[in-house]
């Protein structure tokens, strides 16, 4: 299923399903306006097309006894790795690591991650807090020409950096 295929009413119900994907179908059909037979039948395929992968549930991680979060930057000898997500930069690879507690994460990077003759340099940084968004922006070209003239559009600036300072 590509883009051309997707109109307003199929975006809006991946807009619902990115911020609940456990919404009922009946609650989906009332929000676009269809009938709830043809809002699961749009559903059924984009599931089928591929737009639709799959759905999460998201565990807190401390509830399972993992307490402390933390990004692993490592710096690598030479690229001999497979199935490994490299990235461009001063490091080559970043790991985000989910263990017990601090013990666990150096235990992890010395035994580990040091001990691999590919890493250099390895530097971890302790993640705090974090905030993560799981939508992706459905503002595509397909979808603002359709409704061209009868939605404005969105302005994506941040608003406290939207003003220049004046001196």
């Amino acid at each position: 299923m590509g883009l051309a295929a997707l109109d307003r009413i199929d975006f809006e119900i991946l807009r619902l399903l990115q911020k609940n994907a456990w919404m009922p179908n009946k609650q989906i059909a009332a929000a676009v306006k269809l009938a709830p037979s043809s809002c699961h039948e749009r559903i059924r395929n984009l599931r089928a097309g591929g737009v639709i992968r799959s759905a999460h549930t998201r565990v807190d991680p401390r509830a399972v006894g993992l307490g402390l979060e933390a990004l692993a930057f490592i710096k690598l000898a030479k690229y001999e790795l497979r199935s490994v997500f490299l990235v461009n930069g001063r490091y080559d690879v970043i790991l985000h690591i989910i263990v017990k507690d601090v013990d666990h994460l150096r235990n992890l990077g010395l035994d580990r991650i040091t001990s691999q003759p590919v890493v250099v340099n390895i530097e971890t940084s302790i993640v705090y807090d974090s905030r993560s968004k799981y939508e992706l922006p459905l503002v595509l070209e397909g979808a603002e020409a359709e409704t061209k003239g009868t939605a404005q559009k969105r302005s994506f600036a941040h608003p406290k950096r939207s003003h220049q300072r004046r001196r």
